[in-house]
């Protein structure tokens, strides 16, 4: 485990980075419309992935401080999203009333992996990898 500890800025940053290509690839090769909600796991993903680079270069322990908001926030909004996804009384509830359909489900692995699922996980790692890492005090 202090391995983690010690890589743990690097192996964030590979999570957001896979995170962000994965989305672009969905996107933009695949040709998946992102919904509202996909939008604004985005807007938080993509700023992890800039920031966590910048922090691994500079081997920045306190980035927790301003990365982990970023990375709860995604957890509420992916979470929240695959329960509209999953369980069919939440879709009057979402603000997607416009446009692609925030319960769509563009990919369905396993019956259980979709892509909210996933953006879910790698906010979840960022997280833990971030509070793992984080600047024990002196």
């Amino acid at each position: 485990m202090a391995w983690i500890r010690t890589y743990n800025l690097y192996l964030a940053w590979l999570v957001a980075l896979i995170a962000l290509g994965g989305s672009l690839w969905f996107s933009e090769v695949k040709g998946f419309i992102p919904c509202e909600l996909c939008w604004y796991q985005r807007i938080l993903m993509y700023p992890l992935a800039a920031i966590l680079g910048v922090a691994s270069y500079r081997e920045d322990r306190l980035i927790h401080l301003y990365a982990l908001p970023l990375s709860v926030t995604g957890i509420g909004i992916s979470l929240y999203h695959y329960a509209t996804q999953k369980i069919p009384g939440l879709v009057q509830v979402t603000g997607c009333k416009e446009g692609v359909p925030c319960n769509g489900e563009y990919i369905n692995w396993f019956g259980w992996i979709t892509i909210p699922f996933l953006a879910f996980t790698a906010f979840v790692l960022i997280s833990i990898l971030l509070w793992m890492g984080r600047k024990e005090e002196d």
